[in-house]
């Protein structure tokens, strides 16, 4: 909030207090924070709203594969808790570290929800190219959560066999709570085949980059 754009920066509101309502470890590192900042305007004196949901940044990846023609976009199935459902969403994580790695986080979660390996070089970030102004990340759902999110597009060719072995299969890590399954779907019918606002994020990146020769070939 005291950032270079941050809210408090322009001096037209000001931070009271900050009431910390509950906290998840991950380890010996703080997983999530919900908290409550009391921020005034200080024109009208009025309170903004200011419950929050704090988990940090994350990376999703939007992954295509071209077999004999067709393009396919590779996703994963879990059971989601929040919304009560089973969703079919882009392979993704939180940052781990401290050390701001996105690439280095998305190409590991794949390898851990999809059992691929991707080739760093190949790692297109669709969100690096948003206006500068935006801080090249998404935002799903400002108004409650800080959560902001790096998606990068990976394409690759492989054989049917690959295709084959992807669809249905059975990975995460049970350790942490992860059942996951793999699914292929053709990347024409992805936009109406989820409701994971990932995906359809990285769809709209990638289909308008694709037009604006933006991506390389």
């Amino acid at each position: 909030m005291q950032g270079v754009k941050g809210i408090l920066t322009p001096g037209d509101m000001s931070l009271k207090q900050v009431l910390i309502q509950g906290v998840d470890m991950f380890g010996k590192r703080v997983g999530f924070l919900k908290f409550k900042a009391d921020i005034l305007d200080k024109e009208t004196g009025k309170k903004i709203p200011g419950i929050v949901f704090s988990r940090g940044p994350a990376v999703a990846v939007l992954i295509l594969l071209e077999s004999e023609g067709e393009t396919y976009a590779v996703l994963t199935e879990q059971a989601r808790v929040p919304v009560g459902k089973f969703i079919l969403e882009l392979p993704a994580g939180m940052l781990d570290d401290d050390n701001g790695d996105f690439i280095g986080t998305a190409v590991r979660e794949v390898e851990e929800e999809i059992g691929m390996h991707l080739n760093l070089d190949d790692m297109v970030n669709l969100t690096a190219l948003l206006d500068p102004s935006t801080g090249g990340r998404v935002f799903p759902s400002p108004g409650g959560c800080d959560e902001e999110i790096s998606l990068f597009l990976y394409r690759s060719r492989v054989d049917s066999e690959t295709i084959s072995k992807l669809q249905g299969k059975e990975t995460g890590l049970r350790e942490h709570g992860e059942l996951i399954k793999v699914h292929v779907v053709p990347y024409d019918k992805l936009w109406r085949a989820t409701a994971d606002a990932k995906a359809l994020t990285a769809i709209a990146l990638y289909e308008m980059a694709r037009r604006e020769g933006l991506l390389p070939p």
